[in-house]
Parts: structure tokens; C-alpha cells; sequence
């Protein structure tokens, strides 16, 4: 993928997070120029020193933002246009984890008791509004230029459906709704929308040392990259409205056949089809 991206203009949100940090590199090296975003100063500060040939060339911008806020995404966004033009490219990867209510969660399950309305709110404004802040910020010029790739970091379905798993898992539910929608909304004006996810528990600090979970059975987080690449590439313009599990990508294949094997159909069409409306069928 080297070069394939050269020209384009990257956002990536939680930049740098475990996950986040690794599709900074993988556009970075494939030829894009890359906004990162995150509301960790510090954090992005190594980042940026571990890029330092990036920023130097002017390849590489951090840029600290609370994506909760509206106003600091539609600055964010301002700034990225000043600076490096586009954006042509949105990762949507940022999002609070459940350790922020407690560290064990995933051997001993949050209850709704423990649930303060503040925290619900903070899950909602970070992984669902924000989302949706930064494309409607980014999405206008993408429109405008015919030209532009949302890739959305949700979850698993399990995860999304597991009780004791609240806030996280029915705000990702929400995010993945809401991205099949855009990727209809959108659709045939040069903009994809598509889903990728790891699959399963990945090796970041989301799944804290009490997890138990042996960390070498993990998803690697490298293992996102692929799948984000090749989505924002010519030959993966071509799809649209998908979700796509990176722990399923077969790095022995080349690009279009590993896509494939680990291609699922965004959200859930199965049971979108049959609304009782009047006349038989809703306006699109």
C-alpha cells in the first residue's frame, strides 16, 4: 500500500490510543497525510516524537480536542483544512472503555447501580455523538470534491447485545446504526461509509491486565490497519456499507480476497426490510 494514499488527507480520532496509533503509521506509511486527534496532549506529544521525519515534512499534525464537543471537532476540522487541506479520509476511532468505571469489568460486569447518569452521558457524547460531530464536519467537503472514505470503529454484535456491558455496548449499537445510514445517505456521491472491527478482545489499554484474558491470544492492534487501508484505497472505494472483522483478515491473501473473507453486511439489513408502512414501502 505504499504510495496508494499520496495526496490524501487523513483524521483519525483517539490517534493516540493502541489502536488509534497504529492507523496514524499504517496512513503515514501508505502516503497520506494524517490529522491526529485526541483529548490526550501528552499522549499525541509522543506521537508526534515518534514521528518526527513526519512532522518535520509537514505530513504529520497533532492536534488536541475533546471530540464530545462540537465545537472543538468543527475547529479541529478548520484547522486540518488550513494546514493540509481535505479531509479526504475519516478513521472515526475514538471512544471512552469501560475501565473508566472500573478496572475489573470484564471478570466482575458492571450493573446499572454502578451506572452514574453522568457517565452514561460521557459514553454517549464520546462514542456516539462525537462520531457523528467530526463526519458532519468532515463530510461537506468530501461531498463536495466526490471523494471521501468514513471508516467507523464499532464493536462486535456480542459486545453490543451483552448484558452488564452498559454504556459501551448499546452506544456502539448506535454508532453502527447510525453508520449504515450514512453509508445510504451518502451513497452514489463519492463517499463510502464501512465498519471495521477487531473482532475480539485487542491488546490496548481498553482490556486492562484484569481482564485475565491472556494478551498474547489477543487481536493485535496492527491488525485494523489492512482493513482501513484497503477501504480507503481505489479498488476498496468500491464497497460500501460493510463491516469488516480485522481479526478475520488473511494477510496471506492479497487484498480484494482477504476483504472478502472477512466482509459482513453493516448493522443489521436482515431486519430493516419488512416495516409495516403505509403503501408498502418507506421514502428513501
Amino acid at each position: 500500500m505504499t504510495g496508494e494514499l499520496e495526496g490524501r488527507v487523513a483524521i483519525v480520532t483517539g490517534a493516540a490510543g493502541g489502536i488509534g496509533r497504529e492507523f496514524v503509521r499504517g496512513l503515514l506509511g501508505a502516503g497520506a497525510k494524517v490529522a491526529a486527534l485526541d483529548i490526550d496532549d501528552g499522549l499525541l506529544g509522543e506521537l508526534a516524537a515518534g514521528h518526527g521525519e513526519a512532522v518535520s515534512a509537514g505530513r504529520l499534525v497533532t492536534l488536541p480536542a475533546d471530540i464530545a464537543r462540537w465545537a472543538e471537532c468543527e475547529a479541529a476540522v478548520g484547522r486540518v483544512q488550513e494546514r493540509l487541506g481535505g479531509p479526504d479520509i475519516l478513521v472515526n476511532n475514538g471512544a471512552v472503555g469501560m475501565g473508566v468505571i472500573r478496572s475489573d469489568h470484564m471478570t466482575n460486569l458492571v450493573e446499572i447501580h454502578e451506572i452514574g447518569p453522568e457517565v452514561w452521558d460521557r459514553f454517549v457524547a464520546v462514542n456516539l455523538s462525537g462520531a457523528w460531530y467530526m463526519t458532519r464536519a468532515s463530510v461537506g467537503g468530501m461531498l463536495d470534491r466526490g471523494w471521501g472514505r468514513i471508516v467507523n470503529v464499532t464493536t462486535s454484535f456480542f459486545t453490543m447485545m451483552r448484558g452488564k456491558f452498559h454504556p459501551y455496548g448499546p452506544v456502539k449499537a448506535g454508532f453502527e446504526a447510525m453508520s449504515a445510514g450514512h453509508a445510504t445517505e451518502f451513497a452514489g456521491r463519492g463517499v463510502t461509509v464501512n465498519v471495521v472491527v477487531p473482532g475480539g478482545p485487542t491488546d490496548t489499554p481498553m482490556v486492562p491486565p484484569e481482564s485475565g484474558i491472556d494478551r498474547a491470544a489477543m487481536v493485535r492492534p496492527s491488525a485494523m490497519v489492512p482493513p482501513v487501508l484497503w477501504l480507503c484505497s481505489e479498488e476498496g472505494g468500491a464497497w460500501n456499507g460493510h463491516r469488516y472483522v480485522a481479526g478475520n483478515w488473511d494477510a496471506a491473501l492479497d487484498s480484494a480476497a482477504a476483504a472478502e473473507g472477512c466482509r459482513a453486511p453493516i448493522g443489521w439489513p436482515d431486519l430493516a426490510g419488512s416495516p409495516v408502512w403505509p403503501g408498502g414501502k418507506p421514502p428513501e
